[in-house]
């Protein structure tokens, strides 16, 4: 039987870890700190299974809910917006610190450097992230959002939707544009095409770039393509060479390195 056509973000997880469940999926460097943090596709999809637990259970999250996210471009974030669009919900992204965008969301997730402004706006739910490089709680901190990190943890590595996902729903509210699940799908398959993403790429993508690009680029497409990710924050630019070498980076987004394809651009 040929593999169903992916409907939502969720399914082309799902394909990877058909593909090649103990690949590397995600590997995330920290050039400030020194962190490096890698994933397979199955380490991943615990993560998201995880997460889109967490949400169903704790905040009744399903289609037609919106979950606000405000994290920077980080191996959890990958866990979070799937694990939002595994529940059909849509993700919000906007900035916390404009005031008003956040009144329509159901939960908030943030890093916890971004809470201080969100804890004066009367949000319904809100979880905090600390980013630690081994996904760690939260530290020094005493307000009141929960921590997604102790929260998580006592979810099931298994998630099944209570209602099902429609392709048709919201899928991402970004800058006044709306796209439904399906349409992250195409959209993500046909910028795959159009940067030149191949099966087996391996993609080192720079945050900032990734940052303004958003995340049908820097997660979506790459995932539809079938390839596999580099995450850097906080880029060395005097270590990237040598880093993507030694990852076997195949190509870039945002970065222009010597030997190595930029996506969107010709060699």
């Amino acid at each position: 039987m040929p593999p169903t056509r992916p409907t939502g973000p969720a399914d082309l997880l799902a394909a990877a870890v058909r593909r090649d469940p103990a690949a590397p999926l995600v590997t995330w460097y920290d050039d400030a700190t020194g962190a490096r943090v890698e994933l397979s596709a199955t380490t991943l999809a615990n993560w998201v299974s995880k997460t889109a637990n967490l949400l169903q259970e704790e905040f009744d999250t399903a289609p037609g809910s919106t979950v606000a996210v405000a994290l920077p471009v980080h191996w959890q974030t990958t866990a979070v917006l799937l694990g939002v669009w595994s529940c059909g919900a849509a993700v919000l992204d906007t900035a916390v610190e404009d005031d008003g965008r956040l009144a329509d969301a159901d939960v908030v997730l943030a890093a916890q450097d971004r809470l201080p402004p969100l804890e004066e706006q009367d949000l319904p739910e809100l979880l905090g992230l600390s980013l630690h490089p081994l996904g760690m709680g939260m530290t020094g901190y005493a307000g009141p959002a929960r921590d997604f990190a102790l929260e998580v943890r006592g979810h099931g590595d298994v998630f099944t939707p209570w209602q099902p996902v429609d392709p048709a729903r919201p899928g991402l509210l970004a800058g006044g544009a709306q796209f439904s699940l399906g349409e992250l799908v195409r959209t993500a398959e046909e910028l795959a095409a159009r940067l030149g993403l191949v099966a087996g790429d391996r993609v080192l993508v720079d945050e900032r770039a990734a940052t303004e690009a958003g995340p049908v680029a820097w997660l979506l497409a790459p995932l539809a393509a079938g390839a596999s990710l580099v995450l850097v924050h906080d880029a060395a630019s005097a270590q990237l060479q040598s880093r993507a070498e030694a990852e076997r980076v195949t190509a870039t987004l945002g970065t222009k390195l010597d030997g190595i394809r930029e996506l969107g651009h010709p060699v």
